[in-house]
């Protein structure tokens, strides 16, 4: 029997590394537990205002956070607060898989507009790989915009 996936990453601030992830992916906040959102609704409001209601200090309200794909299909991804930096470079990444199945020059193209999507939202490009077929069909390395070292790329 297979298991669900959740991919957790330390931040120092989850709530600006998953409002990134979620404007990147597509992906949403979930709401509050309990707490039924009207659809034009902010989660993140919604959240502030739950644990409020519940008593967490307003210092402590930015310890966690999470987003969800809305279609049920990619992993959840929680951020949780530490206090220490990163001491070495990541042995995971993600790939923001933008052209699968494409190739060349038009595979490169369709990067390069997602790369520039991604810069918009905050990311910064570290380096371009050109194609090298058949083991490679071309990635673009890139990091969060928040902490500047977790590496991901356009694939």
């Amino acid at each position: 029997m297979s298991r669900h996936l959740q991919v957790t990453f330390d931040a120092h601030d989850p709530r600006a590394l998953s409002s990134f992830w979620r404007d990147a992916l597509g992906y949403v906040h979930p709401g509050p537990p309990g707490v039924d959102l009207p659809e034009d609704a902010d989660p993140l409001a919604a959240w502030d205002d739950f644990l409020a209601r519940i008593g967490v200090p307003e210092e402590q309200r930015n310890t966690k956070s999470a987003i969800e794909d809305p279609d049920g299909h990619g992993p959840r991804v929680f951020f949780q607060q530490v206090p220490e930096d990163k001491a070495a470079k990541n042995r995971v990444h993600l790939d923001v898989r933008a052209a699968p199945g494409l190739r060349g020059e038009e595979r490169m193209a369709v990067l390069e507009a997602e790369c520039d999507r991604l810069v918009a939202l905050g990311a910064a490009r570290v380096r371009r790989h050109e194609p090298a077929p058949p083991m490679n069909a071309g990635f673009i390395v890139m990091t969060d915009p928040n902490t500047r070292d977790y590496q991901f790329c356009a694939a």
